[in-house]
């Protein structure tokens, strides 16, 4: 069987467990392991109780990874995620105890409730996949991926993201609620109690690690590249935004297609998979005036202006 083939049937497997858990988001599930096949990290913003703490847990427990969860609030410390080095009164120096940062799947619940200074913690562990502590450098296990929430509703107590962080998170996804049918279904798979508790692991990290590889072959041309680099070039441009994409946004929007594509069996990229992402990719990298006529809430109506502009490459496949 080939190695690609494999790679697909285990990321079947994978949603399969994860549509167990969350219900009728399909197209939200696709995003979150396109994030996690590309390396990205994702943050979920959703009102409370849609979600989101289940669907990272029930990723994790999917792929037998080491899973961890901070609740954040204005009193946690930066040493409480990345950890602390303790005098060992035996040895005779310090020993360096690693902090919930040191796994696969971190979640950071509510990540707008800690201090500046605590999210700040968190940059060199989304960019550089290591900590620093006392002048050593630890290495994150490999595969890791940070997945935050934040709700968008209740800003008392919060600290507002600054745009340097909202810029190193791959995707911004939101969960919703439910349609009528699909929420019928949940009370009734519910009754039985919490379906992650029940999940068994589908994969490990390890091959998770190995269809990442994958992904860096998927198949991009370049007119398809040229359409892409034009839609982040406009961000930049357009006279309502102050703030545009970033070239670290242009990369994250290429690997994002890439791995969109893969998770939907093919190697190769379309235009629609460039499409389909914009809002997710580009939505939350980009600021508006503060006089914009659109409202910075409507970012989404500017790449939506973006994309009827941009003309669409005819030839995409291989």
């Amino acid at each position: 069987m080939p190695v690609q083939e494999q790679s697909i049937r285990t990321l079947t497997a994978v949603k399969n467990n994860l549509e167990s858990c969350i219900l009728g988001k399909s197209f939200e599930i696709n995003l979150l392991l396109s994030a996690l096949l590309a390396g990205g990290h994702v943050l979920i913003e959703d009102v409370p109780g849609t979600g989101k703490t289940q669907l990272i847990k029930a990723l994790a427990k999917s792929m037998s990874g080491d899973y961890r969860r901070i609740q954040c609030n204005p009193d946690i410390l930066p040493s409480d995620i990345t950890g602390v080095s303790v005098f060992h009164p035996h040895e005779e120096r310090f020993v360096f105890r690693p902090g919930p940062v040191m796994t696969n799947i971190l979640l950071a619940d509510e990540i707008n409730r800690a201090t500046t200074k605590t999210q700040s913690a968190l940059l060199e562990v989304m960019e550089e996949r290591c900590v620093t502590a006392d002048g050593f450098t630890y290495e994150l296990p490999n595969p890791f991926m940070l997945c935050a929430t934040q709700n968008p509703i209740d800003f008392e107590g919060t600290y507002t993201l600054p745009e340097a962080q909202l810029d190193r998170f791959m995707m911004k996804i939101k969960l919703g609620y439910p349609d009528a049918s699909t929420e019928k279904s949940m009370l009734q798979t519910h009754s039985q109690g919490q379906p992650v508790d029940q999940l068994k692991p589908v994969t490990t990290m390890e091959e998770v690690y190995a269809i990442q590889q994958e992904i860096r072959d998927v198949y991009i041309n370049e007119a398809l590249t040229d359409y892409l680099l034009e839609i982040v070039r406009r961000t930049r441009e357009h006279q309502d935004i102050v703030l545009g994409a970033s070239p670290r946004a242009s990369l994250a929007f290429m690997m994002a297609a890439k791995a969109f594509a893969f998770v939907q069996g093919r190697d190769y990229v379309l235009p629609d998979d460039i499409k389909t992402l914009s809002p997710f990719v580009l939505g939350h990298r980009i600021l508006l005036r503060p006089e914009s006529r659109l409202g910075q809430t409507n970012a989404g109506l500017v790449l939506q202006q973006i994309l009827r502009q941009v003309h669409v490459p005819v030839a995409a496949g291989r």
